[in-house]
């Protein structure tokens, strides 16, 4: 059978020339609206997208035919990967194609900001010879701060170095040594933005890194400071950006993504301290070419039956094997999640430990989902067998594994250990019948049921009335409580309070828990 595979936004002709030689009928459709891309999914084998096409469940219901979707790109948030994975499509993207083009789109915005090269440009086409009004400044011997030191952020570094410049970085998930091969400071987010006299964004969008860089933020930064964003739009919030440059607590800010796009009206435009592409970062001739072969060699591998280097959502084991470890995949990614979630410091290492009949097998879809739930937050890698070891490599995360026998307790366990600069965080999780249980938190036996919320965790003295004076204090909060459960090594000793809320506490809220005497630490987390 001839395979059918609809390109739905632009890519280079080298990867439709490759998809037609392999015996593909290639069709090119640009702009299709969501009925129309709902039809091709009945009718074709595989999609191509870049950012433009949007790939929801609801488009995704009606796939007959449809196997993969390559996007030719690096973030795949225009792709429903949970729907592609349920209705068994693969998701595959080219995740190094443009990190080079992006980088240096991250350095030209830099330089453009520091000499006003638009602006001066602009003036003198207009007939103004203007040369007092565009006094630039050096980037030699300035200070560069980096968000996201992922493989864009490392390449930004090491142009940046090139350029005599001190570099700092913030990434949690960056082990310090990684930080130093690159000739980089790893800093807390507040010390880099009071620090830096540019700042470029490099992280992806999630829910932890929505409007990262907002009002409080902007307030740390130098009236000297710059902003470059090269990433993803909504890590900034536009319009406290815009104060800030209206109020000139910040210089400058040069953005080439968008919350909204595409987008040609923006109260950011009307600024003369801003300078602004459509979304430029890998519009090179180079990264085109690249990631239009990356994803096309996957797509045959995948019509193929074959393993796809990047894929987003296909794990690579035997049937036999999935089947037996599948149940446990939610595990290690709840386990993962809330370990990074309560780890304190810089991340230096991961032990994972899997103990029961899970350990007889190849657990690499179990390492891939801690993995995974470690990054989820922070990093749009998707991580799966196939890249698990490249994205840890990449990230300068030593993973150690232990295989061990069945535990007293339970019969298969997870355990995730982080070691941090700040201390060790370890989770342990297992499989019940109504799905993954978290069953330990710091050498404290707990039960932690699958359910959505906020976890609060206060580590306190055993005694009678600490239940009550927490639950009082979050009713007069109006915080509601779905579950609460208490970890002890003996009676009247330490004990860990497991309360699972509706709503998330303030920061304030959280410091007053604290504030309740006999409770020593308490965290916040989501589940």
């Amino acid at each position: 059978m001839t395979h059918r595979i609809l390109v739905c936004d632009p890519i280079a002709d080298d990867g439709i020339e490759l998809l037609r030689r392999s015996g593909a009928e290639v069709d090119v459709r640009f702009r299709l609206s969501a009925e129309e891309l709902a039809r091709a999914a009945a009718e074709y084998d595989a999609f191509i997208v870049r950012s433009e096409t949007k790939v929801t469940a609801e488009v995704l219901r009606a796939a007959g035919r449809l196997q993969v979707i390559g996007r030719a790109g690096t973030g795949v948030d225009n792709i429903d990967v949970d729907a592609a994975t349920a209705k068994g499509i693969v998701v595959v993207n080219a995740p190094t194609g443009n990190v080079s083009s992006a980088a240096e789109h991250t350095i030209a915005l830099m330089l453009a900001l520091c000499r006003n090269i638009p602006q001066a440009d602009a003036s003198l086409r207009s007939g103004e010879w203007e040369r007092e009004r565009f006094l630039g400044i050096e980037l030699h011997g300035r200070t560069l701060g980096i968000i996201g030191l992922g493989q864009v952020g490392s390449e930004v570094a090491r142009r940046a170095r090139g350029l005599e410049m001190r570099v700092i970085a913030h990434d949690p998930f960056i082990p310090e040594e990684r930080g130093r091969v690159l000739g980089v400071e790893m800093a807390p987010l507040p010390e880099l933005l009071r620090e830096s006299d540019f700042i470029s964004v490099h992280t992806t969008l999630s829910e932890g890194t929505k409007q990262l860089i907002g009002e409080a933020e902007l307030r740390l930064m130098k009236p000297s400071a710059r902003l470059i964003n090269v990433s993803r739009g909504g890590v900034i919030d536009e319009r406290a950006l815009a104060r800030a440059l209206e109020d000139g607590r910040i210089a400058g800010a040069a953005l080439d993504v968008f919350e909204e796009e595409p987008v040609t009206k923006h109260e950011l435009f009307q600024s003369k301290k801003t300078i602004v592409t459509p979304h430029l970062g890998a519009s090179t001739a180079e990264a085109q070419e690249r990631v239009a072969l990356d994803v096309a060699e996957q797509i045959i591998a995948v019509l193929r039956g074959e393993p796809a280097r990047y894929a987003v959502n296909a794990p690579l084991i035997s049937p036999e094997t999935f089947s037996f470890l599948a149940p446990y995949i939610p595990v290690g990614l709840k386990a993962g999640a809330l370990a990074v979630q309560l780890c304190r410091g810089q991340l230096q290492s991961l032990e994972i430990d899997y103990a029961g009949e899970i350990a007889l097998h190849d657990v690499t879809p179990l390492k891939a989902a801690v993995v995974r739930g470690l990054l989820a937050s922070i990093s749009e890698e998707h991580v799966n067998v196939v890249n698990v070891e490249i994205v840890a490599q990449r990230r300068g995360l030593r993973i150690t594994e232990k295989h061990s026998p069945s535990q007293d307790i339970y019969a298969n366990l997870i355990s995730v250990r982080l070691v941090a600069t700040e201390g060790e965080t370890h989770v342990s999780a297992t499989l019940a019948h109504d799905g993954p249980h978290i069953v330990l938190i710091d050498d404290f036996w707990v039960d932690v049921p699958p359910t959505e919320g906020y976890l609060l965790l206060c580590e306190n003295r055993d005694q009678p009335g600490m239940i009550g004076a927490v639950g009082t204090l979050l009713g007069g909060y109006d915080v509601n409580i779905s579950y609460m459960n208490v970890g002890r090594h003996e009676k009247r000793g330490n004990a860990l309070m497991v309360i699972m809320m509706d709503e998330s506490l303030t920061p304030e809220q959280l410091e007053s828990v604290k504030n309740i005497p006999s409770i020593y630490r308490t965290w916040q987390a989501k589940l």
